[in-house]
């Protein structure tokens, strides 16, 4: 993986203070790394995919931006830790203008996966690759990984990053996301939380 470190700044958040560090991959896309205190091994991580209606608009159809502000609060709270924002990863890998075609189709009945399946697309066509190069440009050969999706740890876990702890990063539902989280769930495997 071509991967190049560019800048790095502070960042102070709502959340707590970070350092913002900057990359870019071959093809030219970029990415971001926002680290709270000195990550080393055991630090708590969460490989984020960008979500540009839940992220930044607040869309109630996905638990992405609760997802993205609950891992910010945990890992500032944890003192040390690391959020990797991937780019290019937008609707599960189909871009931001199919995945507004796919919200079209689910407004028709179908569920997140059909929707990507009657564009042409896969269930998730994500690749991990680059959160795999940035943790290691951090000396990060084993994580606390903050996610419920059984196949990010696979992935990151068949790079040669050890998993020692998986954290749920659940977060209410709402009317416009409960089906989207249920299918998760039920269609992806996706672990749910343990009811007590």
């Amino acid at each position: 993986m071509d991967l190049e470190r560019i800048a790095h700044s502070e960042l102070p958040t709502r959340f707590g203070a970070f350092t913002v560090h900057a990359f870019r991959c071959e093809g030219g896309l970029e990415h971001v790394a926002l680290a709270a205190g000195t990550p080393a091994n055991g630090a708590l991580v969460r490989v984020h995919s960008e979500c540009a209606t839940g992220d930044i608009f607040g869309s109630l159809r996905c638990d992405c931006g609760d997802q993205l502000a609950a891992a910010l609060e945990a890992i500032a709270a944890a003192g040390s830790g690391l959020l990797i924002y991937l780019r290019g990863h937008e609707g599960r890998g189909i871009g931001l203008v199919n995945k507004i075609k796919a919200y079209a189709l689910q407004d028709r009945g179908l569920d997140t996966i059909e929707a990507n399946h009657q564009l042409g697309f896969p269930t998730d066509g994500r690749e991990y690759g680059v959160a795999i190069a940035i943790l290691r440009e951090f000396g990060l050969s084993e994580i606390r990984l903050l996610t419920n999706n059984p196949d990010k740890i696979a992935a990151v876990e068949e790079a040669g990053v050890k998993v020692i702890e998986r954290v749920p990063l659940w977060t209410p539902t709402n009317p416009h996301n409960s089906r989207y989280v249920e299918t998760k769930r039920a269609a992806m495997g996706h672990i749910p939380p343990i009811r007590r």
